[in-house]
């Protein structure tokens, strides 16, 4: 599985996003904000985690309308997958590859920890390596994290199952305690927690590395 992993001006999470696709199994290339094409062959595209363009306008906005982007958005059109963390989540809102907007925390103050997770379904390519309703340990960090959408959007989220994960103990004010969704073929997820920053024992857990891990895998036998 071929991997790609773009690095946006302050990003910070790009190389730990691309070492965890690595010990997955993944082939993984270093793609540049500036380059407008994607390398042949790309599977996955790994939007990471960090501050891109410094978070001037809203977090995302920037790094959205970058040229890179428009390849993304191409990519996931045709049925490739995208996965973006924390910043890179807010990133597929501002692209309108996924629905709603990432505000700021409901505290007002910036959030760096270890939560628990609810996984919101295992039907999912990203997600099969664990079991609904299961509780999982993966850190945060984050000052724009409160997920917000309509009502119609949220239903919408639930009725299809695009919920991914959920914050059991919600600490951002996000809607409905959601941390992470899927877009409408599943082949888009979005979330806030750092799952490549769980990836053994010594990260205090290693509950994101099934999250690769499984995708990896699906994707091996599709």
């Amino acid at each position: 599985m071929r991997a790609a992993v773009i690095t946006f001006p302050g990003s910070n999470c790009d190389r730990d996003l691309a070492v965890g696709l690595e010990m997955a199994g993944a082939e993984v290339t270093r793609v540049w904000h500036k380059d407008s094409t994607l390398p042949e062959g790309i599977d996955l595209v790994g939007i990471p985690g960090g501050f891109s363009y410094g978070d001037y306008l809203r977090c995302g906005a920037i790094a959205a309308n970058s040229p890179i982007c428009s390849a993304v958005k191409t990519h996931a059109e045709k049925g490739g997958y995208v996965f973006g963390v924390c910043n890179g989540f807010q990133v597929l809102t501002e692209t309108r590859l996924l629905p709603g907007a990432l505000m700021r925390n409901a505290g007002l103050k910036y959030i760096c920890k270890t939560v628990g997770l609810e996984v919101g379904t295992s039907d999912s390519d990203f997600l099969n390596n664990y079991t609904a309703g299961q509780i999982i340990q993966v850190p945060i960090a984050h000052h724009d994290g409160n997920y917000t959408a309509t009502s119609d959007e949220l239903d919408r989220l639930e009725g299809e199952g695009r919920v991914a994960f959920r914050y059991a103990d919600n600490p951002n004010g996000s809607d409905r305690d959601i941390a992470g969704i899927t877009s409408a073929n599943g082949r888009v997820l979005g979330m806030m927690p750092h799952p490549e920053r769980a990836m053994e024992d010594a990260h205090g857990s290693a509950d994101g590395a099934r999250l690769f891990a499984g995708l990896i895998g699906a994707m091996a036998t599709a």
